[in-house]
């Protein structure tokens, strides 16, 4: 029996569908029709691509939170039509809570990629139904915290993201009491090795131009900033139960070490692959088992090096004001993400400068004074509160 033999059939709700994580499910799932039934997708906006997945892959929901109920189903007749399909008419779902509602139907596997904190309500839904969550939202757990530990079962909750699916897969190879600390791997970003001042002048579309992932606009921005990396250590945090003091982060840029466990003897278990997204995606959508033929693996016949360096905290403080926000808990995560959306928004609009970003979340972090982290009005309360003062901040140039 081979290893795919032990992966079960299921069927698979993909939120975010049309964004860089859902195209790249829908590759995985597309080479293994007799693993995956995709039940139900959704996404902001892009109508045209929304149907012409739902239609590859017969899709009994379709939702969409920007757009008209008509604007889609003329789509989808369209699609159907040319893939000559013509009785194809899922049910549709238009609004802000269309993801949720995807989220909901009661799939194996909710695969949430959406980005930002409106991941938060699907992600409580899938969970609520007992569908397996495969994560790549992490803002969702980062902004939901105990909320969202609080609603997972033991084992529910399956990491996306590369690093913390890295560390899932290292953690096999020895017990929980084991572990001594938790190494999470950086590119450094397109401008690793420069010094803060050398980054004034950053450009947006300097930004954008990351050594090693295509992705969407505030990830790769998250990424240039190290934002995305102290997102992420607040996320190995919450999902492996570990003090922020036994999680470092080290500069890898070659990032074919997707991240580290350390254990308790001196010995160290490191996950490999090349710098894409797929394997995290497909053990998302198949954990614990694996699927055959998902990526092309490192050729160790060829001569390559390897490089790791120090994360430079004076230059790219995120990380640091990460640790900090972590361990103050509550709402504290939510207003860390929500001020850099507001930030980084300002920083595409060209209304502030690369290194006001981060410091602009520094501002609204330390005027937070706390909130209600008991409910999901009271994060997004904190949400909403972080927002309004990271606007007001960048129109009065308070940075």
């Amino acid at each position: 029996m081979g290893e795919n033999d032990r992966v079960t059939h299921r069927s698979v709700a993909l939120l975010g569908s049309t964004g860089s994580i859902g195209t790249q499910a829908l590759d995985v799932i597309a080479r293994n029709p007799d693993r995956f039934t995709v039940v139900a997708i959704s996404a902001g906006g892009n109508i045209d691509l929304l149907a012409q997945q739902a239609v590859s892959f017969q899709v009994p929901l379709v939702a969409v939170a920007a757009g008209t109920v008509e604007e889609v189903r003329s789509a989808l007749r369209t699609y159907a039509v040319r893939a000559g399909h013509p009785a194809y008419v899922p049910e549709v779902v238009v609004g802000p809570d269309a993801s949720t509602r995807a989220a909901e139907v009661g799939a194996d596997v909710v695969l949430n990629g959406i980005t930002g904190s409106i991941g938060l309500r699907p992600t409580l839904a899938a969970l609520a139904v007992g569908s397996t969550l495969a994560l790549a939202n992490k803002e969702s757990l980062i902004v939901g915290g105990a909320l969202v530990r609080a609603a997972a079962a033991p084992g529910q909750i399956v990491p996306v993201d590369s690093e913390h699916s890295a560390i899932a897969q290292s953690l096999r190879g020895g017990r929980a009491s084991e572990v001594r600390r938790l190494v999470v791997t950086a590119s450094g970003g397109p401008f690793r090795g420069l010094t803060r001042d050398e980054l004034r002048d950053v450009t947006p579309a300097q930004a954008l131009a990351h050594p090693n992932y295509a992705m969407g606009r505030v990830i790769t921005t998250n990424s240039a900033t190290l934002v995305n990396k102290g997102l992420e250590v607040i996320e190995a945090h919450l999902l492996f139960d570990l003090p922020f003091e036994r999680i470092d982060v080290v500069v890898h840029p070659q990032q074919w070490i997707h991240s580290m466990v350390e254990f308790r003897d001196g010995s160290t278990i490191a996950q490999m692959g090349p710098p894409r997204m797929l394997v995290p995606i497909a053990l998302g959508l198949s954990w614990p088992d694996r699927l055959d033929d998902i990526d092309v693996p490192c050729d160790w016949s060829l001569t390559q090096s390897w490089d790791f360096a120090p994360l430079d905290d004076d230059a790219f403080p995120a990380v640091r004001l990460a640790r900090q926000v972590g361990a103050a808990g509550g709402t504290f995560p939510a207003v860390y993400n929500a001020a850099n959306e507001v930030a980084v928004d300002a920083f595409h609009a060209g209304a502030i400068g690369f290194l006001n970003v981060v410091d602009t979340v520094a501002r609204v972090v330390d005027r937070h004074q706390g909130g209600d982290a008991s409910s999901v009005d009271g994060v997004l309360a904190a949400d909403a509160w972080a927002r309004t003062e990271a606007t007001r901040l960048v129109k009065e140039a308070l940075i």
